[in-house]
């Protein structure tokens, strides 16, 4: 077995889809997921945003607090319930818009689902819509945040 088979997990698929693989970096984001909100984590959101449906599998919400004066996201929570490329995908976002300071707002709501997926190291073609629900989730906590700062 070659190194590379050997650091990708296979992950057999259901109802005779193919099978596909994951790298290291979406199982290390998948079984170690970054910035987690924690049930009775005291956790001051300034915006959150929830997009997905419990019927289609994958429901995401995402938490972010916000610095006031520089408009940059300092935290970042979330919880996702879905697929292994979900969580990975909340994960690695929550990591890019805290890191460095953290990201403006305006450039949150411009965070594209192939940086997310970029940064993972590639997602299976039939994962792309995971890395979308994580930005979607994203652009709404920041409207939210916007349109509380606002009233």
């Amino acid at each position: 077995m070659s190194n590379s088979q050997e650091k990708r997990i296979d992950v057999a698929g259901v109802c005779g889809t193919p099978s596909w693989a994951y790298n290291d970096t979406v199982k290390d984001h998948f079984f170690n997921p970054r910035n987690l909100l924690k049930d009775h984590e005291d956790f001051d959101a300034g915006g959150t945003g929830t997009v997905g449906s419990p019927a289609c599998g994958d429901v995401m919400l995402v938490a972010i607090s916000v610095d006031a004066k520089t408009k940059r996201i300092t935290g970042c929570r979330w919880r996702t319930f879905g697929c292994a490329s979900a969580i990975a995908s909340t994960s690695m976002m929550s990591i890019m818009v805290t890191e460095n300071g953290g990201m403006t707002l305006a450039r949150a709501r411009r965070l594209k689902p192939e940086e997310i997926i970029d940064r993972l190291g590639g997602l299976p073609d039939r994962k792309y819509h995971c890395s979308v629900l994580g930005h979607e989730a994203l652009r709404e906590a920041v409207e939210d945040y916007l349109n509380h700062e606002l009233s």
